[in-house]
Order: C-alpha cells, then structure tokens, then sequence
C-alpha cells in the first residue's frame, strides 16, 4: 500500500499548484476511508486487527516513518488443535482472548497488534534494539504461562527485521513464519530471527516448487533402484524404488533438498504416482520378456490416505502392465502409520486383499509402534538404521536380538536398513535376520544397472527367479 502512496504523491507534485491542491484534498478524503474502513477490520473473536488491516497500518507507519527500525513478530501455540480438543473449544477460546489481552498491554502508537486466524497473531513494531523484540517474546511467553487451564500451551515467535522502509508487509510475514517453524517444538528456545541462512533456504525451497512440474514433464526425475539382498547368500531378493532429481544444470539434487519441499505443496503425490508406474512398466517388460523379476517396494506418501483413487490407481497398473501384485510392495514411513490412521489403514486393507504386501519402513524411529503392530496391516517391517548404530554396545545388542525375535515370533518379514559393515550383517544374521539394504551390499542404481544386475544373476542360475 505504502509503494501506491509514493507514486501517486510524486504523480502529484509534478502538477501545477491548484490541480496539486485538489488532487490532495481528493487523496487525502481517499485515505481517510481507508483507514475509517480499516477501524472495522478486527477479529471477532479477540478484537485485535485481521491481516488486511495490519498490511494497511503497518504500511503506513513504514511510510511515515522510513528512520525508524521496524520489525514483525508472528507467534502461534505448538499444537494448538491438540491443545483444543483436550481443553475444549471453551478452553481454547479462553487461552486466545488471554493472548490478545495480554497484547494489548504492549500497545503503543508505533505498534500494530493482529490477530490472524486460529492460534496466529502478529506484531508490528519499531523497535531501538533487539534485545527490545525477545523482552516482548518473554513477556508474552510469561503472560501465557499464566493462564488458569488443566493443560499447557507453548508459544513459538518468528522475528523479521525489515531490511528497508519499502519491504512489503506480506514478505515480512511469510519471513517471519518461516523463522518460527524453525523452532517449533523446540525446548530450548522459543524464538527464532530470520537470517540470510533461512532466506537462502527460502529461495532454494522457492526455485525447486518452482522447477518440479517442468522437471517431471522433462523427465528430469529418475528412478532409482537400492537392491534388497540375503546377507546369507548375497543374492538380490527385490529392490526399493526410489526418486532422483538429475537437474540439467545443477547436477543431482539431493533427495533431502527436494522431497520435503514437494510434500509440503502436494506435488509427492504426482512423483510418487510416476514412480509407480515406471516400475510396473518395467517388471511388467521383464515378465513379458522371461526374465528374472524380484518385488519392488515403492513408496507411499502420508499424503496418499486423501486421495480416494489411490487404491484404482495401483491395481489398475498392475493390471495394464500384467504385474503379479505380489511383486509390488507399499512402503509407509512408520510416521504415516501413526498419522490419519483410520485412513490409511483402510487403503492398505485393501490392497492387501488384492495381493498387495505392505511394508512399515523406518520401523523404531516412532513413538508407538508396539500399539501398531497389534492392528496394523503390516507384512514387511523395516528396521531403522538407527538400530545398527553402535552394534558393539551390549545395550543395543540386546535391543536388536530382541526386537528381531519378536517379529520372527508374530510372523512379519524383517529386513534392515542401513547395513555398512560385515560385523553389522554377522550379528543381524545371528539375530534371525537375513535380508537387507544397505551400502555394504549396493547404493541406489538408476533403473537399468538394476536391471543389469538382475539379468547377470539370470545367466549364472539359468532360469527365472522370483524371490517371495
């Protein structure tokens, strides 16, 4: 709002006196509108300014004041939907209005106080020195402490300091959000500044949301192949399809980089579906071709459970590849598990019923999966690789020996993740547990050298081998 302003005042001064005049008075009657209208935007719940009143005066106070140092604040409860549903609606509501109260003790001329939606709220500022910005965190961390309810809240801050008097209202906020997800759930601290390190993160996160579609039309994603083996005997059992994004002109970029970012928008989903179908095609070419096949576990996004076609989308592969299911693995991140459980558990049912087998991938990194065993649909679990770490320690031994006998016991297919060292495979072995992946054996391969391996097994057995 505030860019608008300058342009029209400096369109102004180039008129002549008179025309300047009334054109003033014309502006001038323009603002007071806007701020009259501005007066009206407020939450109802808290009665603190919503977001477009803030853009409007923070806008202003950048364009008055362009001397001063000017910062926003953003803060939000951690779990705030865990938080209502064990307080109740009532409870919840009482901790947001002792927020807003407790805002507006801090209220001051150079400020603006705003309640966004739900658990948000923002603050505008000037400020003299940081230090200034954290006392206000404390303070409202103090106040929320406070508040007389049967269970805790805990706020997180996000801190942009504007660069310059002309930074949009909208980019401080989106800074300041992304400064406060840096820190959420943290104990250690509560508060977090924006800083050049997010702002790079930023701009990459942006240049890769930016570059997906385009990389997956241009076939830009690559699908990769880390075979699974018998560490007895060293032969490939399957494989685990995984993503690879080789960028025309910034190389391989790292799964760590990308994968996150196209989860958070929803475009996994595509990736994951394109993955599925190059590994149906390609079992369903070496089937049709007589030659060695072994199953392939793809994996499945959490974001999956909410598409209602994901069931039709897997089976109608197989079928138009001619793919046994029983070659194709569902891999769920033991977090997927635990998240929209109801769901997921369904989608997995039945495609277990058609033949698929699933697969619980990262198992041990959670928090609850002893419960899940009991009622999940779970065929293949796949330890962590955490678990190898420090075999040598009696403590760990005694957790993997253990943790191993009890799949064996309840009939579910281990494999580890991980395995870097023969000592790691020797003890796994000793615990009951044969089969593997890991980069003592292979790395992730792109497709074809996959399939190389796969056809050089094939000449030394001499027929076709389909591992269970």
């Amino acid at each position: 709002m505030s860019n608008e302003w300058n342009a029209l005042n400096k369109a102004v001064e180039m008129l002549d006196a008179e025309e300047r005049e009334k054109v003033k008075i014309y502006l001038y009657s323009l603002k007071k509108m806007a701020e009259d209208n501005v007066e009206g935007q407020k939450s109802f719940m808290t009665d603190l300014y919503n977001l477009r009143a803030l853009f409007f005066k923070a806008g202003e106070l950048m364009r008055t004041h362009p001397e001063r140092k000017h910062a926003l604040i953003q803060m939000d409860i951690d779990n705030f939907k865990s938080f209502n549903e064990f307080c109740g609606r009532d409870g919840g509501d009482l901790l947001l209005q002792s927020i807003a109260d407790a805002m507006r003790e801090l209220e001051r001329e150079d400020r603006v106080l705003c309640h966004f939606r739900a658990d948000v709220f923002e603050i505008f500022t000037s400020f003299e020195s940081e230090d200034e910005l954290v006392d206000i965190t404390k303070y409202l961390t103090s106040k929320i402490a406070q508040v007389k309810l049967p269970c805790k809240a805990f706020p997180s801050f996000g801190i942009y300091i504007a660069e310059d008097p002309g930074v949009p209202i909208s980019l401080m906020k989106d800074y300041a959000d992304m400064a406060m997800r840096t820190i959420k759930g943290k104990f250690y601290s509560n508060y977090a500044f924006f800083d050049a390190q997010m702002r790079t993160s930023m701009l990459k996160e942006k240049q890769i949301e930016n570059q997906a579609v385009e990389a997956l039309e241009k076939g830009q994603f690559q699908v990769y192949i880390q075979p699974k083996v018998n560490m007895e005997t060293g032969a490939i059992i399957g494989g685990e399809a995984l993503i690879r994004w080789k960028h025309p002109e910034f190389g391989m970029i790292s799964p760590m980089d990308f994968i996150p970012v196209i989860e958070k928008d929803g475009f996994i989903i595509n990736v994951d579906v394109y993955v599925w179908n190059e590994v149906f095609k390609m079992l369903g070419r070496r089937q049709a071709a007589g030659k060695k096949v072994v199953p392939i576990s793809v994996n499945i996004s959490r974001l999956h459970a909410h598409q209602d076609d994901m069931v039709k989308c897997i089976r109608g592969m197989g079928i138009e590849h001619g793919v046994s299911p029983d070659l194709v693995g569902l891999e769920v991140t033991e977090s997927g598990f635990s998240n929209n459980t109801t769901v997921l558990f369904e989608r997995m049912q039945q495609l277990r019923d058609f033949g698929f087998s699933v697969h619980m991938d990262d198992f041990g990194k959670g928090h609850s999966t002893l419960t899940m065993l009991k009622n999940e649909p779970v065929d293949v679990i796949k330890l962590d690789r955490d678990f190898l770490r420090q075999i040598e320690n009696a403590k760990n031994q005694v957790v993997v020996r253990n943790t191993v006998g009890m799949l064996n016991a309840l009939d579910v297919h281990v494999i580890a993740e991980g395995v870097e060292t023969q000592e790691q495979a020797d003890f796994l072995i000793q615990c009951g547990c044969y089969d593997a992946q890991g980069f003592y054996y292979y790395r992730p391969m792109p497709m074809e050298e996959f399939e190389a391996l796969l056809d050089e097994e094939q000449d030394k057995s001499g027929h076709v081998v389909k591992s269970i």
